[in-house]
Parts: structure tokens; C-alpha cells; sequence
């Protein structure tokens, strides 16, 4: 029977050993796009607080489903990191510490930005696609939706730590993740919560196209197999010396063995 610390090991092992070894290296220096994400989700927060910046930041980052598909492609990317009003702003920013560094370590600047495009594109598709099959339809979505501001990086928050979890293993938490999403959308059913649902299934593909390509994921093997795996057993000088025959760095022939050594008529006598 595994107790818990074996079992968190072998569900997070090669997930914490990559995140430590980068911090203890590199600092700070290891998630350079995480401290810009952050630095810029607090900027648009108290820029939108202001009397003069909120119509700024609904004009560059606040995507829509009744606006046009162009305007909202073009906002989407900056939507990533402008934090909902109605929630507190030191959540936003806390996710994004915390599952964006994770994911930036492990799986590098530019795929962390994809796999967070990805999950807040399928988002802001699926609101568009819902409105128009309307609200009697299981996957509808009413016309007042089409008003409200699509989720920002909590949408892609969702879908690097699905997408993580699944490239290294973690199979219980991705299975965790994609519960709470589902118990979201029955306790508190609005458009957040269903393009949360959205990004999963995103982001589900995205793993699909992953692992059809082969492409390699796991940047942390290395370091968990160096951090893990038992050295090597190093055989002593005369052990070596023994097993090749020869005096090491003497240029010596071979060390032939005590009965090699004697006359034919000794060995006999030997014998």
C-alpha cells in the first residue's frame, strides 16, 4: 500500500524536481515571462479601476460574442491578462504566478503562450458558437451572453495546468481540474464556466495533436533522472586493472597470471 508522500511522489516527482532545480539556478531568471504577465495583469488592473482608463483597457483587451469575430481575434491575446472586475485581483494574479512559472520552466516561454492562446481561443469561439445555437439547444448559450466580457486568464490558467498535468503524468489532478470545472458550471451555470469547459476540450486536442507529432514535452526527465537515479558503482584502480589485463597508464603488456608465467616444464610439475 502507498502511503501519501510515496504516492504525491510519484504523481508530481518529475513535475517538482524540473521546478526546483530551475529556481535554485536560475531565480527569478528562470520565468522572465510570468514576472511580465504579472507585471502587466496588475497594470491593466489599476489602469481599468480608473475613470479614464476603463474604457481603454474594454477597447484593447474586453472580448465580446456580440462584437465582431476580427475585433474579438485581435483583443484575444491581450484578454489573457485583464483580470474580471467582479473578482478579487490578487486571485488573477496568484494563478498566474504560480501555474504560469510552473508551465514556463517546464514547458518553455512559447508553448506555455500557445497552450494559454489556445485554451482562451476555445473559449471565446465556444460563446460565439453557443449564442447562435440559442438557449434551448444542451450546448446553447442565451442572447444576453452576447454582452458579456469573456473570461480572461482564468480560461488559460485552466488549460496549462490541464495540459501539464497530463504531459507529466499527473492524471488524477488533470482529472481533478476538469471536475471542479464541470461542478462549476452545475452550482453556478454562467458563460465563465462553460468556457472553461470550452478550454478543456481545447486543450484535449492540443494534447491529441502533441502526441500524434511526438513532439517532446517532458524538459524535465533529465533533471529528475540526475536528481534520482543511483551513481554509478566505481570500481577501484586494482579492480579495474584486473578485469583489462593491463597496468593502466603504464604501457606495460598485460599482467598474465602466475601459472601463464612458468615453463612448460613447470606447468606440468603443477599439475
Amino acid at each position: 500500500m502507498r502511503t501519501p508522500a510515496r504516492w504525491a511522489r510519484a504523481k508530481w516527482g518529475l513535475l517538482y524536481v524540473t521546478v526546483r532545480e530551475s529556481l535554485l539556478e536560475r531565480r527569478l531568471a528562470a520565468v522572465p515571462m510570468t514576472a511580465a504577465a504579472v507585471c502587466l495583469t496588475t497594470v491593466l488592473q489599476l489602469v481599468q479601476n480608473q475613470s479614464w482608463g476603463y474604457r481603454f483597457v474594454q477597447d484593447v483587451g474586453a472580448v465580446r460574442a456580440g462584437e465582431p469575430l476580427w475585433l474579438g481575434l485581435l483583443r484575444t491575446p491581450l484578454s489573457l491578462f485583464v483580470p474580471a472586475l467582479d473578482l478579487p485581483v490578487w486571485g488573477a494574479l496568484a494563478q498566474i504566478l504560480f501555474v504560469f512559472g510552473i508551465a514556463e520552466i517546464c514547458l518553455g516561454r512559447w508553448r506555455t503562450l500557445t497552450v494559454a492562446y489556445v485554451a482562451t481561443l476555445a473559449g471565446t469561439l465556444y460563446a460565439r458558437v453557443g449564442i447562435a445555437l440559442g438557449p434551448d439547444h444542451p450546448l446553447g448559450l442565451p442572447a444576453s451572453d452576447a454582452g458579456v466580457v469573456d473570461t480572461g486568464p482564468s480560461a488559460a490558467v485552466v488549460g496549462l495546468a490541464v495540459y501539464l498535468a497530463l504531459q507529466y503524468g499527473a492524471y488524477v489532478t488533470a482529472g481533478a481540474v476538469a471536475t471542479a470545472m464541470v461542478i462549476e458550471v452545475l452550482v453556478k451555470e454562467n458563460l465563465a464556466g462553460k468556457e472553461h469547459l470550452a478550454a478543456l476540450v481545447g486543450v484535449a486536442a492540443l494534447c491529441v495533436v502533441v502526441e500524434l507529432r511526438g513532439v517532446p514535452v517532458r524538459y524535465g526527465r533529465a533533471a529528475l533522472c540526475r536528481k534520482v537515479a543511483p551513481r554509478p558503482r566505481q570500481r577501484s584502480r586494482r579492480g579495474r586493472q584486473r578485469r583489462s589485463g593491463r597496468r593502466a597508464g603504464s604501457g606495460l603488456p598485460p599482467i598474465q597470471s602466475w601459472k601463464a608465467r612458468l615453463r612448460p616444464a613447470q606447468r606440468r610439475s603443477w599439475r
